[in-house]
């Protein structure tokens, strides 16, 4: 598996919300393909056992891929999948009792929208932070939009890798350049693309272009 921070150049979240022509399973393989670095499973609809089914399912598919695969918000799905960590928000458990279930080498990642917030997450274990939503959220409705000089602020605040969520997409990516983040995390950009595939391997270049310090134009 490659390391934290470069897991976080591409980091896709998966959301039901566009399957039809496609099953889930087959908008991951084709995301898989285009080049994605990490993957979320987040399902708020699915009870634990139809999770954990899920779980179990794409946990095979990224293993092909080489691609690291993190739950959202349940720790005991995590363990039982055989994933390789758990994203916990601010309104979740603690991360010392999300620690507790997963034992030492799982990788958990927090959501921290402030500088304060990201410190004490690294303090307390964290493997890396989650900031946004730095262009709002077609996802989530009580989403804050988080300022860049705030994404810089968190970045510049922790050693651990800092990846920007909320409203990313082609046409404003690059806007991200400077602030210091390990890479873009994407849900609607990716799963609701038309060609899911190819529109991974071009977000992929555009984010590896910020990470790199390049400037670009799209």
């Amino acid at each position: 598996m490659n390391s934290i921070k470069d897991m976080m150049k591409l980091y896709a979240v998966t959301d039901r919300a566009w399957t039809g022509k496609q099953t889930l399973l087959e908008q991951t393989e084709a995301a898989l393909r285009g080049g994605i670095t990490c993957l979320q499973l987040r399902e708020k609809n699915l009870s634990r056992d139809e999770i954990l089914k899920e779980a179990l399912e794409i946990k095979d598919l990224c293993r092909s891929y080489n691609v690291p695969l993190i739950i959202n918000d349940d720790p005991v799905t995590a363990v039982k999948s055989g994933a390789d960590g758990v994203h916990i928000g601010q309104k979740d458990m603690s991360l010392y009792q999300a620690r507790e279930i997963t034992g030492k080498n799982m990788i958990i990642g927090v959501t921290a929208a402030s500088p304060e917030l990201a410190v004490k997450a690294e303090r307390d274990g964290a493997d890396y932070i989650g900031s946004g939503a730095v262009f709002g959220s077609t996802t989530k409705n009580d989403a804050k939009p988080l300022s860049h000089d705030i994404l810089r602020e968190i970045c510049a605040s922790v050693s651990i890798p800092v990846v920007a969520i909320g409203g990313i997409n082609r046409n404003n990516i690059l806007q991200l350049s400077g602030t210091g983040i390990a890479g873009t995390a994407l849900v609607s950009a990716i799963f609701a693309a038309e060609d899911i595939e190819n529109e991974c391997r071009y977000l992929l270049g555009l984010s590896e272009r910020i990470i790199s310090g390049k400037e670009a134009t799209v």
